[in-house]
């Protein structure tokens, strides 16, 4: 399960851009906390401590006490040339509400994989699954087991075994985590494979 993370933070008395500017130049980040029935609350934070917590990996599935109110983090921006923080966004929640998280998928047993054994490739569809959770028990990751995948074999949601409480967040459809293809497919020529490469990695 995903620790709680804490975030110490101080009341922005000004709004706009011209103070948010301000700001980041005293190495603070503008946010907001919203959300639970109560009026948003414009906050201010370190960005030293901010960039510590985004460094963990699972700040954006976790729960965050920010100067002891339960949040979720629902979006942080960054600026495009700098790649530092500039705004976050935190969700208010009480400690057992449900939330929708975007969970990390870990494939394992590649081993035990037959289709892989053979040359197969592991073609991950998705990396992340959206799920509800209580927000108590946030799993760090989803485990998916490729023991006994062929080539052509797809894994779709409905073979996943997922945490104790935890249900997908889309619930219209068996969607497909993961397939594994013949290598033929992939590299019927060189210049194909270069091709499809570059668009596989632009994707």
């Amino acid at each position: 399960m995903s620790d709680t993370l804490t975030l110490s933070a101080e009341t922005r008395e000004q709004v706009g851009k011209g103070a948010s500017r301000l700001l980041r130049r005293e190495g603070r980040v503008p946010a907001v906390i919203y959300g639970n029935k109560q009026d948003p609350a414009s906050i201010h934070v370190n960005e030293r401590e901010l960039m510590k917590l985004l460094m963990t990996g699972h700040f954006m599935n976790s729960v965050v006490m920010v100067n002891g109110e339960r949040t979720l983090p629902k979006d942080v921006a960054f600026d495009p040339v700098s790649d530092r923080p500039v705004h976050v966004d935190f969700l208010r929640i009480s400690e057992h509400a449900s939330v929708h998280v975007e969970v990390p998928i870990v494939f394992t047993d590649e081993e035990l994989s037959p289709g892989i054994k053979r040359g197969g490739v592991l073609n991950i569809v998705r990396h992340e699954l959206e799920l509800v959770v209580d927000a108590a028990s946030i799993p760090d990751e989803v485990t998916v087991s490729l023991k006994g995948v062929e080539v052509g074999d797809s894994i779709h949601i409905s073979a996943v075994t997922l945490p104790k409480g935890a249900t997908p967040a889309i619930t219209d459809r068996d969607f497909t985590i993961a397939t594994v293809v013949a290598p033929s497919a992939l590299k019927s020529s060189e210049g194909e494979t270069q091709t499809e490469g570059a668009e596989g990695e632009a994707a």
